[in-house]
């Protein structure tokens, strides 16, 4: 695969997450083939819509829902299932390995690295042995397991300590991905229980932990308020400026000093950019590539780069003291609408058209909190409760990528009953620890 076959431009973009999928399917619809080739290289075949992940962990929706097949979704794209390790800027290629020792190079003329980020994992004792990620339809799928498992466990057992055990959940992080899991989490663990004639909802023990004094602290005051009173209505044990200092197979050691025997720690608290940028060996800025306004690398004309892997300088906001504007926050939200805008410019860079810089003035945010509870921020607006639920699910529907994914989505939300009708498939019978993707 190292010679070019082709007087086309080789377009190569690196990873299908947000940023990656819509930069692929605008210039899979806007380019000709006679003008480009384009091929993506990823790890998995599909693009998965995270934001939706906390309501396939506690059986709201269908794993299909969240998942978009990128062979059917993107046509004209050569697909290459494998992980991009590092890219040779001289020679102009990208070099790949996939299942087993087989790797090789990908020659490219243009260059979209939209690697996306990997869970952060800190270096705490334990941590990545004995944690559990929550980035993949896999690990939600697992997480659900666990939860109806242990329930069933818990049920069972005749020992007030043991089923105390059973019982326990610590999630780490009180951003968007981990205050929307243990809101849902605790509202349908709580649902569940008078099927369980031996438990009472004063058995159930979910702890919420951040550094942070303040839980999703992006949302502002009231509204951020307004998701810690909910939590702790649905007793929730919230507790700030608190993380975890070390992690056994039996028991969680927090950092206030307090250890929680049997419990089952979800780590939520954060990602970081791809490895695959540090080994580019390019500029970067708090682990992101540095790139212009119009989403190319200085120096590189050739290589452009978007979503949480890129450092995107933000024109909708102010300079600061050493006159450089901030960067645009790793978000869903803008990783969609950088691909957009990397496609446009990467189609006027094959025609000899002039580039437009990035500029997206934010929609706001909304945060689903199970059940009728929702809080969103949108257009400088703030709501919660059933408005606010209502704001969030359409967004979702309208961001979702295909028409099936949201009609899916729609039906699965109209079939929903207070309960999941889910049983258990066995995913929680062995052990899923955390992948180490990094150590801080």
């Amino acid at each position: 695969m190292n010679e070019r076959v082709s007087a086309r431009p080789q377009i190569v973009i690196v990873g299908a997450g947000f940023a990656g999928f819509f930069a692929a399917r605008r210039l899979s619809r806007r380019l000709k083939p006679s003008e480009a080739s384009i091929t993506i290289v990823s790890d998995s075949d599909s693009l998965l819509y995270q934001p939706l992940l906390p309501e396939v962990a506690v059986g709201a929706l269908d794993p299909r829902t969240v998942a978009v097949p990128l062979i059917t979704t993107l046509p004209g794209v050569q697909l290459v299932r494998g992980l991009a390790t590092n890219v040779d800027l001289e020679a102009k290629t990208v070099h790949v390995q996939g299942i087993g020792d087989r790797t090789w190079d990908i020659p490219y003329d243009r260059l979209l690295l939209t690697a996306g980020s990997v869970t952060r994992v800190m270096d705490i004792p334990g941590l990545a042995e004995h944690a559990l990620g929550f980035k993949t339809v896999a690990e939600a799928l697992y997480l659900r397991d666990l939860l109806l498992r242990r329930l069933e466990l818990a049920n069972d057992e005749p020992d007030p300590e043991r089923r105390a055990r059973l019982l326990r959940f610590v999630v780490v992080g009180a951003g968007y991905a981990g205050t929307e899991l243990i809101a849902q989490m605790s509202r349908t663990a709580a649902l569940l229980i008078p099927s369980f004639s031996r438990l009472i909802e004063d058995d159930l023990d979910f702890k919420l932990l951040d550094m942070a004094s303040a839980v999703m602290p992006e949302l502002g005051a009231e509204l951020g308020q307004a998701a810690l009173e909910l939590l702790q209505r649905r007793r929730i044990d919230v507790r700030l400026e608190t993380s975890v200092q070390e992690v056994t197979e039996d028991a969680v050691t927090l950092t206030d000093g307090t250890t929680v025997p049997g419990a089952v720690l979800v780590w939520c608290a954060g990602v970081t950019a791809n490895p695959l940028i540090d080994a580019t060996g390019l500029d970067v800025t708090k682990g992101r590539l540095v790139v212009g306004a119009d989403l190319r690398v200085p120096g590189r004309p050739e290589v452009y780069a978007a979503g949480d892997a890129a450092w995107v300088p933000d024109l909708t906001k102010p300079k600061d003291d050493d006159d450089q504007h901030p960067s645009c926050p790793p978000t869903a939200q803008h990783a969609m609408r950088q691909g957009h805008a990397l496609a446009r410019n990467l189609i006027a860079d094959v025609r000899g058209e002039s580039l437009k810089d990035y500029r997206h003035h934010d929609l706001g945010l909304v945060v689903d909190l199970g059940g009728p509870d929702a809080v969103a921020h949108p257009l400088g607006m703030s709501f919660k409760g059933r408005l606010a639920k209502l704001i969030t699910r359409g967004y979702h529907v309208y961001a979702l990528p295909t028409n099936r994914r949201r009609l899916r989505t729609l039906f699965d939300w109209a079939l929903a009953g207070r309960t999941p009708d889910d049983v258990s498939f066995g995913l929680s019978a062995g052990p899923a620890p955390l992948a180490a993707d990094e150590h801080e």
